[in-house]
């Protein structure tokens, strides 16, 4: 059967169990939702609450590879093993959603019609401030407890601000180096390493001006490997500690500005601009907040063969992203249910391949079986992606947005305009 016939197979399959579970428990389901207290609830309950449900999940939709995975394949997960059906609703900025649930407080709704939400940073902030969240649910879920390491600070902290169980943490971006093994055999294993590399060939090193992204993210790498107490720029929001904090970083910005591409009197203004100076070798570095981002530019045909990634010795920016449920979610338990599962294995794994998404892993491959972590180990990521285990040891968390703003402005006045 050729994959058209194979997909159109699995829709009809698809449909059956839908129509099936939808007969046989559908009557029962208003009832259940009902009477479903979620914080009393064990996790039996909430299965048998959430079964012959609709749950609607509100995202980002500007990827064709996340929607498809959501839709062709977690849809499907959910609804043969638990009899859920997801409903993706797409959204283009998370910003509106929180205002929606806003109004929807202040008009005292209770039955919402957003059962999970896709957000971080600023947003969760905003959310948890505000009051818009159901509660401390990521402590019900089986696959929480025993595949996510609670200790973790990238996970404990979204953006500086303790999550506290309000939202599950779903999948990790980690910023990466990117270098060419023909004109750089070895590359800087450390921030001073990279200064001697810019004074012996200048001109050939740079990074994309802030407030892009990615540019920033560098910026925040070296103020944190420049101060001593890198962990109080992710709880500190007080504007005097940051600039004293981040005073060696500035000073080692400064320091090598006059060895960058044109002597550092302009930057890429973008990643994708520096992606191309370094796919047409102007510059000897580019870097990403993904991975398997050069893996992927490989196949691409846009960077060179002998393209490889690398993290400095001080660590590496890791950015989580979260699961949440609104304070007025209409299925609870079917929220429960599905987010439960985007923490399983099997989905962790699915999303981790680069043919699916390439989505970096929440849970801690150390509590995960023996067959999940060989087929983790085995997974070929592309031949310029760090192994999981380097990404692993080397993740540090990410500061408050308030903080990253106001870094940001720093730099410009004493980088960009002296």
């Amino acid at each position: 059967m050729n994959r058209l016939g194979n997909r159109t197979h699995t829709m009809i399959i698809t449909l059956i169990i839908a129509l099936v579970a939808l007969a046989t428990t559908g009557c029962s389901q208003d009832h259940d939702l009902q009477s479903y207290e979620w914080q009393e609830a064990s996790w039996e309950t909430t299965l048998q609450a959430a079964k012959g449900s609709t749950v609607n999940i509100h995202m980002w939709g500007g990827s064709d590879q996340v929607n498809q995975y959501m839709d062709q394949y977690v849809a499907t997960q959910v609804l043969t093993r638990y009899q859920v059906k997801l409903n993706r609703v797409p959204i283009t900025d998370a910003r509106d959603l929180v205002n929606k649930l806003r109004t929807e407080k202040d008009l005292e709704k209770e039955d919402g019609s957003v059962d999970i939400f896709w957000l971080n940073g600023e947003n969760f902030a905003i959310a948890k401030n505000e009051g818009l969240l159901l509660g401390n649910f990521v402590d019900k879920l089986p696959n929480y407890n025993a595949l996510i390491d609670k200790t973790a600070d990238d996970l404990r902290y979204d953006f500086g601000t303790p999550t506290e169980g309000l939202e599950a943490p779903w999948g990790r971006s980690q910023f990466v180096l990117i270098y060419d093994e023909t004109t750089t055999p070895q590359p800087p294993k450390t921030f001073e390493d990279l200064l001697t590399y810019a004074k012996k060939n200048p001109g050939m090193v740079t990074y994309p001006a802030p407030p892009d992204f990615t540019g920033s993210a560098f910026v925040r790498q070296v103020i944190m490997a420049h101060t001593a107490d890198p962990i109080a720029l992710l709880t500190i929001q007080d504007t005097t500690s940051i600039e004293q904090l981040s005073m060696g970083g500035l000073d080692y910005l400064e320091d090598l500005k006059p060895y960058l591409w044109r002597q550092g009197t302009t930057y890429p203004e973008s990643s994708g601009k520096l992606d191309t100076m370094f796919g047409a070798g102007e510059v000897h570095f580019s870097m990403s907040y993904n991975p398997v981002h050069a893996s992927n530019m490989i196949t691409s045909g846009n960077f060179p063969e002998t393209t490889r990634s690398f993290i400095l010795d001080s660590g590496s920016l890791t950015n989580t992203h979260y699961l949440t449920i609104p304070f007025n979610a209409a299925n609870p338990p079917g929220a429960q249910v599905v987010i439960d599962f985007l923490l399983s294995e099997d989905a962790q794994i699915e999303k981790y391949k680069p043919s699916v998404w390439g989505d970096g892993f929440v849970i801690d491959t150390s509590l995960m079986s023996p067959e999940g972590a060989e087929a983790i180990g085995q997974m070929d990521r592309g031949i310029a992606t760090l192994p999981a285990d380097q990404l692993e040891e080397n993740k540090i968390p990410e500061m408050p947005g308030a903080n990253v703003e106001l870094l940001e402005d720093m730099w410009y006045e004493r980088i960009a305009v002296q």
